[in-house]
């Protein structure tokens, strides 16, 4: 057993290359073999570019209200105990609602060393497109 003790760890900021707006990480983890993920929190207006996961991606909204949306598809609405899970290769983009923060776990596990392919920013007017 290894438990890590919250505020153990430094937050860290999300790369400008890899979010738009202002996103913090906090608790990231790895488990036994090739399982990643951590605790991400977007301030309102924030979002990841458009990225896919070799093996998926999980993630656990746990405060706030949120957007996500998959390629082709409407951008949705998500909310605190939501669990969304992007298929293996599948294009996306998550973050918070335009005036709402939002909080999420990630996990992801990782293909020969590697967990995530970052891709292009998410364009103001994709992101604001409708909700469904």
């Amino acid at each position: 057993m290894d438990i890590t003790r919250t505020g153990s760890q430094p937050s860290g900021k999300g790369p400008e290359e890899y979010f738009s707006g202002t996103v913090r990480t906090d608790a990231p983890f790895k488990g036994s073999g090739a399982l990643s993920g951590a605790t991400v929190t977007f301030e309102p207006g924030a979002r990841t570019a458009w990225h896919t996961h070799p093996l998926g991606q999980t993630i656990i909204i746990t405060f706030g209200l949120g957007r996500v949306q998959r390629e082709g598809g409407p951008v949705e609405e998500v909310r605190p105990g939501d669990i969304i899970f992007f298929a293996p290769g599948e294009k996306h983009w998550h973050g918070a609602a335009p005036d709402n923060a939002m909080s999420h776990i990630a996990i992801a596990e990782m293909k020969d060393g590697k967990a995530v392919d970052w891709l292009e920013k998410v364009s103001d007017a994709a992101y604001l497109g409708s909700v469904a």
